[in-house]
């Protein structure tokens, strides 16, 4: 089981990010290992408002699609209630540029017993997370 964040996506879409050609290949080796993957509607949020700037708007609704029609993947909702907790966590790392989808994705995988992210953002790591693929 494995929280995807939004550089995972980014990455593997874009041909000129930096990481995607990690990116690709940690895709294929989930796909291949059959993983139990979670997202959240943040990051849903994020990846098509930064595809929509890089791409075109056309381009990150069909992204968004294959992601909330995936079967492979979880989409994960906050409740009222773990909007709190979140902005707990941005005043815990407020020295440390956490944004809030971040924070929010920390109290999703919390809640549901996730350990890794496969995320290129340091930031999870610093809340104790692991970081997947390991960074060169």
């Amino acid at each position: 089981m494995i929280f995807v964040d939004s550089g995972a996506f980014i990455a593997r879409w874009l041909e000129g990010d930096g990481k995607h050609a990690v990116a690709v290949e940690a895709w294929e080796e989930l796909a291949a290992r059959r993983e139990r993957l979670f997202t959240s509607e943040l990051v849903l949020n994020e990846v098509v408002t930064y595809l929509g700037r890089r791409a075109g708007g056309r381009f990150a609704a069909e992204r968004g699609r294959s992601i909330l029609g995936s079967r492979a993947l979880t989409l994960l909702r906050l409740e009222p209630r773990e909007h709190f907790a979140a902005l707990s966590v941005c005043e815990k790392y407020a020295d440390q540029g956490l944004g809030y989808a971040d924070a929010c994705s920390f109290v999703l995988m919390r809640r549901q017993g996730l350990k890794r992210a496969f995320t290129f953002d340091a930031h999870f790591a610093l809340a104790g997370f692991t970081v997947w693929p390991p960074a060169d």
